[in-house]
């Protein structure tokens, strides 16, 4: 565990918990690569590692919409996005890993009886997909995704309907995220915010430091025991 904000200390006490999917519960981001370049080549377009690095947390659809205007591709997002998501479930359904560490932080939620939440970028049929994939799917009260909002993150949008979802305040509630979007997402609904970034490029973006804990060296710092800690001296 790394460094906590202290900035934001006067919010209530946390009442709920909301996940990000991917990056957080399920290391998707290979997978998402491997969809996006295969669709991405029907149009003649090589897409790298190195291209998908700006898109990492960005909701499908809003990552989509800015690669078809870049390269011109004349074909509507819906149908980007239906024809990645075909190509993303036939990937994951061969493989889907999960971060253990993540996942006992959940369990221990859980079974402390924390309302929980899944808001993701991805789609509907997706989250459920890999939810499934990962036995996961019991654990979570609501199921939030790009389609369920006008806007994607980083706007607040998929935050807020998630608290909705859950019936707590949006000040009772904690996110736990791995990109700078979904951070600033999170602030911007007035959440609190665990934040285990994805991408460790230093220096890391800024928006991390908004968080009121930070996980500097992502995943394999955090310790979910000391996180469900520090959740519980907030409850």
């Amino acid at each position: 565990m790394d460094t906590a904000n202290s900035s934001r200390a006067a919010q209530g006490p946390v009442r709920a918990v909301i996940f990000d999917l991917d990056g957080v519960l399920v290391d998707s981001e290979p997978n998402y690569l491997e969809s996006e370049q295969r669709l991405l080549a029907d149009y003649g377009i090589r897409f790298t590692a190195q291209m998908k690095r700006q898109y990492i947390g960005m909701g499908t659809r809003e990552m989509l919409d800015d690669v078809a205007s870049r390269f011109g591709i004349p074909e509507r997002v819906d149908v980007l996005v239906a024809r990645k998501n075909a190509y993303y479930l036939e990937i994951a359904a061969r493989s889907t890993k999960t971060y253990p560490q993540t996942r006992r932080l959940l369990m221990l939620l859980h079974e402390h009886g924390y309302p929980l939440a899944v808001a993701s970028g991805s789609s509907a049929d997706v989250i459920e997909a890999v939810l499934s994939a990962a036995s996961l799917s019991g654990y979570f009260d609501a199921l939030l995704s790009a389609e369920s909002v006008a806007r994607g993150k980083p706007a607040p949008d998929l935050f807020l309907a998630a608290a909705r979802r859950l019936d707590i305040e949006p000040e009772g509630c904690l996110v736990i995220e791995d990109s700078s979007y979904g951070v600033q997402a999170a602030i911007a609904a007035d959440m609190r915010c665990i934040a285990v970034p994805y991408v460790l490029d230093a220096p890391l973006d800024d928006q991390f430091s908004a968080a009121d804990l930070l996980v500097s060296t992502g995943m394999t710092g955090l310790r979910p025991d000391e996180a469900f800690a520090w959740i519980r001296s907030l409850t």
